[in-house]
């Protein structure tokens, strides 16, 4: 993969903010410009941030591994993180998951053939008080998510326009 002088030139502008000899203190802000720019981190661009940053691919590869907000392949329009962590486990977090999955017709991790939804379980999201918890595009967090306001936020995430 060949990165273009647009995303090079993000690329620098987030290692300028660390010393030289970290350059590869920015590998997580590149993911995120990989991602925003492709919609998934490929293993092919695994290895163009790490040239750039001078480090070895496989240490790219374990920071996209390590965080769920990396997605290494494309993922529907609504990524929905359900937390699945053991405080939400036992305020329904699993059901949630299994409502999730059983309305969309998919597997945890899948995504609708339509390309709207993939879902995914999650780990601790931060917010045990409010089990169960998703997250929605690695972005909103939502609280409470009963089967009825599941089935809402579904409603409403599917009449959305494309």
């Amino acid at each position: 993969m060949t990165l273009s002088e647009a995303t090079k030139a993000r690329f620098d502008r987030e290692v300028a903010k660390y010393p030289a000899e970290q350059r590869q203190s920015a590998v997580m802000a590149c993911l995120a410009i990989v991602q925003q720019e492709q919609g998934h981190v490929s293993a092919d661009a695994e290895r163009a941030i790490a040239a750039h940053l001078g480090m070895p691919p496989i240490a790219v590869h374990e920071v996209t591994t390590f965080y769920n907000m990396y997605n290494q392949q494309p993922v529907g329009r609504f990524k929905l993180n359900v937390c699945t962590n053991l405080p939400c486990q036992l305020r329904d977090g699993e059901t949630a998951l299994q409502h999730v999955c059983k309305k969309l017709g998919v597997e945890p991790y899948g995504s609708t053939a339509d390309g709207v939804f993939t879902v995914q379980p999650s780990e601790c999201l931060g917010a045990c008080a409010d089990a169960p918890v998703m997250l929605l595009n690695d972005r909103q967090m939502l609280s409470f998510m009963t089967e009825q306001r599941l089935d809402e936020l579904l409603a409403l995430l599917a009449a959305q326009p494309k």
